[in-house]
């Protein structure tokens, strides 16, 4: 995402309306990254992972696009119930449920959940009529930023016996699903994956009829300081591999990332500025704990923009918190910023407002959306 896409005029119009910390949302650019992504993967149903961020602005403009959501808790089903979306646009991908979760998901008319052991195999047994099964395969990338195949999948030897195992206690397995991984520099772990789920659904078509679904999860990657492949590149030889899944089983994904991250920009200002050791340090009304939370738990660092003109020199960019860890950039050359001068961070739309804290009671930024399609409020608010 380039600057020239929000104006420094309408973001000063925006923060004297609305004050900082703020998170602007292109839902024009949202819509762009829907376009692309299924350009790159045609005949693939999107499910947007809602854990990236769950802002009811994108879920109400994502719905009017006709993408499905991928919930992971009870909190998330709610909220889609609130919001009247239709439940059969929707999967329960956590492998790791409570009977309340379950229940709960199923009162909200989801019918289709991850396993990957034997021990959530059993809690299905009282809403085997209600259910459908896909279970998750590990495949580890070490191209992966995140590694999700870590701590969810079973190991693709074992699928022989879920799958057995689950016919036994008379619930139905739909199909597979996986995630090698987030944002992944390459594709050739979902390459892998889709290979070895294309041959086991060949192999058990004739004794596993019910097997009718694939899903790819997400790990489509975006440019933040450092350029990604671009996603028709990265999707042409998943397209490929996708080729050898048969040709009524049905394909999803799991995108959050891709989806989000491009369509927001973090808008915070200078509020204190001190010279420690001949560097100049410069302290915002967000950081770690806020909108750039990201980078402690997503591994990410933003590109970051100042409108100011002038001589650059190593500088340093810290949060609003009494607390000597947020700090949001080292060593970055910066012109001489004086208080109240605007700093903006950029690719912010996905694991940064969602993973933000109340940590020192600061006040949580202010969810804007400008470019909306579908109706809805003008403003949001993500506690």
């Amino acid at each position: 995402m380039t600057m020239a896409k929000l104006t420094e005029s309408l973001i000063n119009e925006l923060v004297q309306t609305y004050g900082t910390p703020l998170l602007v949302v292109d839902c024009k650019q949202l819509a762009t990254q829907v376009e692309q992504l299924r350009a790159a993967l045609p005949n693939v149903d999107l499910y947007y992972a809602l854990k990236a961020f769950s802002d009811t602005h994108i879920i109400r403009e994502l719905d009017a696009m006709g993408v499905g959501f991928d919930i992971a808790s009870s909190g998330e089903a709610d909220l889609l119930y609130a919001m009247k979306v239709n439940p059969r646009q929707t999967i329960h991908t956590h492998p790791i449920k409570t009977d309340d979760d379950i229940r709960q998901a199923l009162r909200f008319g989801c019918t289709t959940f991850v396993i990957d052991n034997f021990a959530e195999l059993q809690k299905f047994i009282p809403y085997r009529s209600r259910v459908g099964l896909l279970i998750r395969v590990a495949f580890r990338s070490s191209e992966a930023v995140v590694d999700l195949s870590k701590k969810f999948g079973c190991d693709p030897s074992e699928l022989d016996q879920l799958v057995a195992e689950a016919s036994r206690l008379d619930l139905a397995v739909k199909g597979f699903s996986f995630h090698v991984g987030s944002q992944c520099a390459s594709p050739s772990a979902h390459v892998h994956a889709i290979e070895t789920c294309a041959q086991r659904l060949r192999e058990w078509q004739t004794w596993q009829p019910q097997l009718s679904v694939l899903d790819i999860g997400g790990g489509f990657p975006v440019s933040y300081q450092n350029p990604s492949m671009a996603i028709e590149d990265f999707c042409q030889p998943i397209r490929q591999a996708l080729k050898q899944v048969p040709d009524e089983v049905r394909i999803i994904a799991e995108p959050g990332r891709y989806l989000v991250a491009p369509t927001a920009y973090a808008i915070s200002r200078v509020i204190g500025k001190a010279t420690r050791g001949a560097v100049p340090w410069y302290y915002l009304d967000d950081g770690v704990y806020g909108n750039y939370s990201g980078q402690i738990f997503d591994s990410a660092r933003y590109p970051i923009h100042v409108f100011k003109q002038g001589a650059k020199q190593p500088s340093i960019l810290a949060g609003p918190t009494c607390d000597s860890i947020d700090i949001v950039a080292e060593n970055i050359m910066l012109p001489e910023l004086a208080i109240g001068d605007i700093v903006i961070g950029s690719e912010m739309g996905a694991y940064t407002h969602a993973t933000s804290t109340h940590f020192n009671r600061l006040r949580p930024a202010q969810v804007i959306c400008i470019n909306e399609q579908a109706p809805q409020p003008a403003v949001a608010f993500i506690g």
